[in-house]
């Protein structure tokens, strides 16, 4: 049997914004949950560490794994502008996301 594909990161939310962050997510685009699933992401997790306001984000994908292409999709850009007032951001919007490895896997 193959191993999922598996990704994960950490990105860094401004202080104050804990619940309008989650507030964002509980109201997500349809249109951008539904591009999210035809890019191939069949989980996606994201994890607040309240002492440090990391957040840590876990993707799974399928088979048809195109996210790499989601970046240039403007509604990928319009949801990384309503972000952007709430987390650390580059300077396109994108949030800072920091890649972490794979260490163990059970």
């Amino acid at each position: 049997m193959a191993q999922e594909t598996v990704k994960a990161f950490r990105m860094q939310l401004k202080p104050g914004f804990e619940a309008e962050y989650k507030k964002r997510h509980d109201e997500i685009w349809p249109e951008l949950s539904q591009l999210l699933k035809e890019a191939g992401v069949t989980e996606y997790y994201i994890f607040l560490d309240e002492a440090t306001l990391a957040l840590f984000a876990f993707q799974k994908f399928g088979e048809n794994d195109t996210t790499a292409s989601l970046p240039a999709l403007p509604i990928m850009k319009r949801w990384w502008d309503y972000m952007a007032d709430i987390m650390d951001v580059n300077s396109d919007n994108s949030p800072v996301a920091i890649p972490c490895p794979e260490v163990f896997r059970l």
